[in-house]
This record gives C-alpha cells, sequence and structure tokens, in this order.
C-alpha cells in the first residue's frame, strides 16, 4: 500500500502563484506516474496534470484548461512531485487530489488508471 500525501493548499489571492506538493510514501524511482485532479464545489473531479517516468524517460500532461499556467515537476530525492500554479483565478478553486500509481500511464486524465490517491488539499481562490 502507497500512502500518498499532499501539502501547500491555503487562501490566496487572485493572480497568485501557489505551489502544491505531493509525496508518496515509496522510493518513486523505476516506472510511476503522479498525477493531480481537483473537484470545484458541486462539480466532478478533472485532471490537472500528471507526469510519467521511467529510467530513461519522462513526460508531462496538463489539461488543456490549465495549459500554460500549471507547470508539474518530479523531485526524485523526495519521492514527490510539485504543482506549481500561477496566475489563479477563483475558478481554481477546489480540493486537489494527487494520484499516483507504479506504471506508465498513458491517458493520464483517466482516475481509474491511478490505484493510490491522496485525501486532498484544499485551495480557494479570493478575488
Amino acid at each position: 500500500q502507497v500512502h500518498v500525501a499532499e501539502s501547500g493548499g491555503g487562501l490566496v489571492q487572485a493572480g497568485d502563484s501557489l505551489r502544491l506538493s505531493c509525496t508518496a510514501s515509496e522510493r518513486t524511482a523505476g516506472t510511476y506516474t503522479m498525477g493531480w485532479f481537483r473537484q470545484a464545489p458541486g462539480k466532478e473531479r478533472e485532471f490537472v496534470a500528471g507526469v510519467s517516468w521511467n529510467d530513461h524517460d519522462e513526460r508531462p500532461s496538463y489539461a488543456d484548461s490549465v495549459k500554460g499556467r500549471v507547470v508539474i515537476s518530479r523531485d526524485k530525492d523526495k519521492n514527490a512531485v510539485s504543482l506549481q500554479v500561477i496566475s489563479l483565478k477563483a475558478e481554481d478553486t477546489g480540493v486537489y487530489y494527487c494520484a499516483a500509481d507504479r506504471s506508465w500511464i498513458v491517458l493520464m486524465w483517466r482516475e481509474s488508471n491511478y490505484e493510490y490517491w491522496g485525501q486532498g488539499t484544499q485551495v480557494t481562490v479570493s478575488s
């Protein structure tokens, strides 16, 4: 069982930037995928960004709705990935969930491809 923990949420102002972190409870060397999803109040959970890696390659993926404002990056030493969001908008408000899987995922937007999920961290953007 892998435990995945998010951190970095909170109350921010529109236009600000925010960095979320997701840490896995095991070494994420080898083949792995970690992704971020979010759920706004009253809406379905949606994909934000993800990254798959193996010993030779690393590939990020972004939802069209956030492309250009979001960067996902991997911290190998901490078994973690971070999500940097710039120019925050009110519609970025929601619970942000991290997900992980011990595989290379092609369709990173598909929730069922991830085996392990965090509890979520709340991000509230005040306008």
